[in-house]
């Protein structure tokens, strides 16, 4: 089996400025949220069965404690996070496992997840679905794999050492050294991609480094390394079929009515219709 691994907070992100720019800043309440649904059924009608998807319910994390300058609610337009907790909802009245996180980011279940899955003999491949740079760290061979949808870029693990120069267990490091702006910490300065890369080839990750190579900012290269550093040990779930779908529960109708698409409710019957097969199967 495949198990697909989904960013929520990318894709409701990814699908509420893709309205937009169609809508000229005309947004409609839940119309994001449609959106994404209407791409995880695609992915039931292409013969997905497996899925979980990640959410950040709360958008700090226990790195804002570690890091004054990570990344915050603050600027987030209200029409885009007041679809967030429906979002959850909805997903889990299509029947679609979610994990919405407070203490932890979505990022963390996702490596979570895909930790649990890789474990299962049954699992004969993970497909994490996200473009963020911190995910790579994730990929382990070509069993489990970032996609890129809107590129539809599928990356192994050689081909995260191709991107980044370093292979996937010192995307961390890689990332303490060069910074993450979408996570709000700077790195270290003086390194850039291609010395970043060279610097972890040679000595190995920033614990095993001389002392000459950061001095008195290893510490702060540390402290980024543990920002970029993925937790694995969210209890995503117990057995990997709890993630497959099996069809929208009786409480999808009412979010049907409430995103007003009629259409998801035809899609999502039909595919039931045609995907569902028992769990032990």
């Amino acid at each position: 089996m495949i198990v697909h691994l989904i960013d929520g907070t990318y894709e409701l992100f990814r699908q509420f400025y893709g309205l937009r720019s169609f809508s000229k800043g005309d947004d409609k309440p839940l119309a994001a949220v449609g959106g994404v649904l209407h791409s995880i059924l695609q992915m039931v009608e292409q013969g997905g069965t497996h899925f979980g998807v990640a959410t950040d319910h709360v958008i700090e994390s226990f790195r804002n404690d570690l890091w004054d300058g990570y990344k915050r609610a603050t600027g987030m337009e209200p029409n885009l996070t007041d679809q967030f907790h429906a979002f959850e909802e909805a997903l889990a009245a299509m029947g679609v496992k979610v994990w919405p996180m407070v203490e932890l980011e979505a990022d963390d279940a996702l490596a979570s997840a895909a930790f649990l899955a890789e474990q299962d003999p049954q699992v004969d491949k993970v497909c994490i679905w996200t473009p963020d740079k911190d995910l790579a760290q994730c990929v382990r061979g070509d069993r489990v794999v970032q996609v890129e949808r809107r590129s539809k870029n599928i990356r192994e693990e050689a081909g995260v050492k191709e991107k980044f120069g370093v292979p996937p267990a010192l995307i961390p490091d890689y990332l303490a050294l060069v910074g993450d702006k979408a996570d709000g910490y700077p790195g270290i300065p003086g390194f850039g991609a291609v010395g970043a890369a060279k610097a972890l080839l040679r000595h190995g990750p920033i614990e095993d480094f001389p002392p000459e190579v950061l001095g008195e900012r290893k510490e702060l290269a540390l402290l980024f390394k543990n920002l970029a550093t993925l937790r694995t040990d969210y209890p995503a779930f117990a057995q990997v079929d709890e993630l497959r779908w099996t069809g929208p529960t009786s409480a999808f109708a009412a979010w049907v009515d409430r995103i007003g698409d009629a259409r998801l409710s035809e899609r999502c019957t039909k595919a039931a219709d045609q995907r569902v097969v028992p769990p032990n199967s």
